[in-house]
């Protein structure tokens, strides 16, 4: 099995996932460790306060002897509730009572005011010496100064509450970078069923590089198509209702006027070979623009593929074929559909006699560049204006203001387009020095 790109989801997610791994293991070991160093000393808050407690029980010694201890140790015992006693160098006791054993034993694990205050969850004995003499107070640490007295609190905080917010947080990444994609989809798949066309993700979305950019810009795709082929079917069904409303007019006039029974028989064949004509055209138009058929594709001969077309044209036309010349070589191959080549090509040549004045030339000129063909039909008319450059290629435009020649449907150059866009080309038009340029865009053979 072969991994994804690089862009894919695959591993957004897996980063994702491997982010959550490494903060919630920085919370168990490096915050708690930090944690436990930040609280293993005392603050020097709190080394005033025993020392302020030293200097009271050094007073009370000095002034008073053993009564003022035994008081001072009364005071603190009530004040603090811990552990305390009054001791010399020797380690006995300043107060009027002796130590007990256990408490004699418990001198040997004091420490100073500097040092760590040991394991978490003990009870720390602390020494503050009374100046040079040796003697000390030795008390148990208050549990209100213990460094360690949030511990659990923060503990609880790390362990519980922190990785619930970070899994919330990895949660909502994950939405955003997943989840909200698909629900922006899922409403605009719901607009685009009601019927609004126009439902599109558009660029947050259609410029991600992973999978789900892949569909948006699929989606969009296939918005933007539908959108086209409907407004181009219901532009087509109305220019083709409004295009056979002429010969049905004429043939109701012909059928209320004519009174000859042949020519009312041959108005009315040539009537409904044009009407046949037109939806055929406008059926084939259709097809090319919805379906988008995969024609079978094959080695064409421009050149000889040129003298059939130039010899039907003529035999219909009268044309000379010296009026349809043909400048390109002999080896003039292209990669496409012999059919539907010839039709691209015969629409456009027929356009083009259709346009040309009295005595005009039609020739086939091209160049090869590169990998392609670049082809050209030149006629001698009075060219297009250079806004209707594109418009000529919209079914059902005739443009008979400015060219000559007003027969015919609009459909030929609009035909010849889709045809060739089908395989693979392109078709453009340009004004020349002495008319009108339709280029064809081909791959070479």
């Amino acid at each position: 099995m072969s991994l994804p790109g690089r862009h894919s989801l695959l591993w957004r997610l897996a980063g994702a996932l491997a982010l959550f791994c490494l903060l919630l293991v920085s919370l168990h070991v490096d915050v708690g460790r930090t944690l436990l160093e930040a609280t293993s000393y005392l603050p020097e808050s709190t080394k005033q306060i025993l020392r302020a407690d030293a200097q009271e029980a050094e007073a009370a010694w000095r002034e008073r002897g053993a009564p003022g201890v035994d008081a001072f140790l009364q005071r603190l015992r009530e004040r603090e509730r811990v552990w305390a006693v009054v001791v010399d160098e020797h380690k006995h006791s300043l107060a009027s009572r002796q130590l007990t054993n256990e408490e004699a034993q418990r001198l040997d694990f004091v420490r100073k005011l500097d040092f760590p205050v040991g394991r978490p969850g003990s009870t720390p004995t602390f020494y503050v010496p009374f100046g040079d003499t040796g003697a000390r107070l030795v008390m148990q640490l208050p549990q209100r100064l213990n460094p360690r007295k949030y511990n659990e609190l923060w503990e609880l905080l790390l362990q519980r509450v922190l990785p619930a917010v970070l899994a919330v947080a990895v949660a909502l990444l994950i939405y955003r970078l997943l989840i909200a994609p698909l629900a922006l989809l899922r409403r605009q798949a719901a607009a685009l069923s009601a019927g609004d066309l126009s439902a599109r993700l558009g660029s947050p979305v259609t410029q991600r590089k992973d999978e789900l950019g892949e569909l948006a810009r699929s989606f969009d795709h296939m918005a933007e198509r539908l959108q086209g082929t409907v407004a181009f079917q219901r532009q087509l069904l109305r220019d083709l209702s409004h295009e056979l409303r002429t010969p049905l007019s004429r043939l109701r006039v012909a059928g209320e006027s004519e009174r000859d029974s042949d020519a009312l028989r041959q108005r009315l064949v040539r009537e409904v070979e044009a009407m046949e004509k037109l939806v055929g055209d406008a059926l084939e138009l259709v097809w090319l623009d919805t379906e988008r058929p995969q024609l079978p594709s094959e080695e064409v001969d421009i050149v000889r593929l040129w003298d059939v077309l130039r010899e039907n044209a003529g035999f219909e036309t009268g044309w000379p074929p010296t009026r349809m010349p043909c400048d390109l070589a002999s080896g003039c191959l292209v990669r496409g559909n012999l059919n539907g080549l010839a039709q691209a090509l015969e629409n456009i040549l027929r356009n083009a006699i259709r346009h040309s004045p009295d005595g005009g030339v039609v020739r086939l000129a091209g160049q090869q560049e590169g990998d392609h063909w670049l082809l050209w039909i030149e006629d001698q008319g009075p060219g297009v204006a250079e806004s209707e450059l594109e418009t000529i290629f919209r079914p059902f435009t005739r443009l008979s203001a400015a060219r000559p020649g007003g027969d015919g449907f609009g459909l030929g150059l609009a035909i010849a387009r889709s045809m060739v866009e089908t395989q693979g080309g392109r078709v453009w038009a340009e004004n020349g020095s002495h008319g009108l340029h339709v280029y064809m865009y081909l791959p070479a053979a």
